[in-house]
């Protein structure tokens, strides 16, 4: 059975879906989801690229923030690193390479875990991080699953995260995708870093227009748009943190990252979490720009059609960045005013003037090559402008927090 026949026949089923729903089984179905299939759509041959993926000194940029962090929170004896959603493990091997090579003390303390659920993915991880693994240095997360009332797998995220770091929540919401205990039961890892890179563009959102809220259904073995009254929630949200459509326009509606983002922040007693991706905040919105994001890749191409291709294109949304910090904040982070990346890296690599990016180089020409992927990283042309860092502290002293090199270049601006 084909993913479309899958999506058929559950509408089939319980009638027309709502688009989250779709978004969902086109991107983590277990079997025929984007995700789910093969690894060999992430990198700059596939259909598209991190920052991870254009070069290492970005993990190793990282690496020295989570340093430092590691050393603003008190050199703690343990610190746990938890990547949500680390794709092929790049990221986390450049992270854990360059800190056990250059950074001995934090190396020692440092235990790296990566939520992943695709199969696929996790095949891939075992194999580029085996080593970490191996010694027990990283591991992954089991994942598990609990029936929603759509009956399809979702994620308890606030509850795992209160058993992981040793406190208890007692309102979960439930979320996509899952993230459970990788460390042994009665074990406490705390303080903790938590890093998603590109992760909540990937969250599966609503869809709102002027007629209401997007449904699927199927005609003539056709996917057909129809619209429902939205929920209360929905409204609520467009209050609080977006805008509503006008005529003719439609609007992302992210319930799951916003979601998500409160159950990770209420189930850290301590730590810092950084957020990079694309997106936007409302001010934005309200001044006319960011208004209907979703978009489908397919071979680094944009595909007009979210529909034409289940499974086999990846579907996202710009991240609505006023509703991530609010969500934090409301659930005890202190969120720091959001950065672009290029602020970001710069901060960090400014004070040895990114000697992480050319320390390999022998040749000229190699220096050259690195520096156009640096370019790439922090320029308003590549990378650099269109990402946004959002970072928010629990348990931080706050003049600790604001003596982070990743803050340094945008507070001096």
């Amino acid at each position: 059975m084909t993913l479309r026949q899958v999506i058929e026949q559950e509408i089939r089923e319980r009638g027309p879906i709502p688009f989250s729903r779709y978004m969902e089984l086109c991107l983590y179905h277990p079997e025929h989801g984007y995700y789910s299939r093969h690894a060999e759509q992430f990198g700059k041959a596939g259909d598209f690229y991190t920052s991870s993926d254009v070069h290492a000194v970005f993990g190793r940029l990282l690496a020295r923030q989570f340093e430092e962090i590691w050393r603003a929170l008190g050199s703690p004896e343990r610190i746990e690193v938890l990547e949500l959603g680390p794709g092929r493990g790049l990221f986390a091997q450049d992270v854990l390479d360059w800190s056990e090579n250059k950074f001995p003390g934090f190396f020692h303390a440092l235990h790296y875990s990566l939520a992943e659920n695709s199969s696929a993915l996790r095949s891939r991880l075992e194999a580029i991080l085996s080593k970490h693994l191996g010694s027990g240095k990283a591991s992954l997360t089991p994942l598990s699953t609990t029936p929603s009332v759509r009956g399809n797998n979702i994620l308890e995220l606030g509850a795992t995260l209160g058993d992981r770091f040793g406190k208890g929540t007692t309102s979960v919401v439930p979320i996509w995708p899952t993230l459970d205990r990788a460390s042994a039961p009665g074990v406490r890892l705390e303080p903790a870093i938590i890093f998603a890179n590109e992760f909540f563009d990937a969250l599966p959102v609503e869809v709102l227009s002027p007629q209401g809220a997007l449904r699927l259904s199927v005609e003539k073995g056709r996917f057909i748009e129809t619209w429902a009254a939205p929920s209360s929630e929905e409204l609520d949200f467009l209050d609080g943190y977006s805008v509503h459509p006008e005529r003719d326009e439609r609007i992302e509606v992210p319930l799951m990252a916003h979601q998500s983002m409160a159950q990770i922040a209420s189930g850290i007693p301590r730590g810092i979490l950084i957020a990079i991706d694309y997106g936007y905040t409302r001010q934005e919105q309200l001044a006319g720009r960011h208004r209907g994001t979703l978009t489908a890749f397919r071979q680094h191409s944009v595909s007009a059609n979210p529909y034409e291709a289940p499974g086999e294109q990846d579907i996202t949304a710009h991240v609505n960045f006023t509703a991530l910090a609010a969500a934090a904040e409301q659930n005890g982070m202190n969120v720091h005013p959001l950065l672009t990346q290029s602020q970001f890296l710069m901060g960090v690599g400014e004070a040895n003037q990114f000697a992480d990016a050319f320390e390999e180089c022998r040749l000229p020409q190699e220096r050259a090559k690195v520096a156009l992927q640096l370019k790439h990283l922090v320029t308003p042309a590549g990378m650099g402008e269109n990402f946004h860092v959002l970072l928010a502290a629990k348990g931080v002293d706050a003049e600790d927090l604001a003596g982070l090199s990743g803050l340094s270049f945008a507070n001096k601006s």
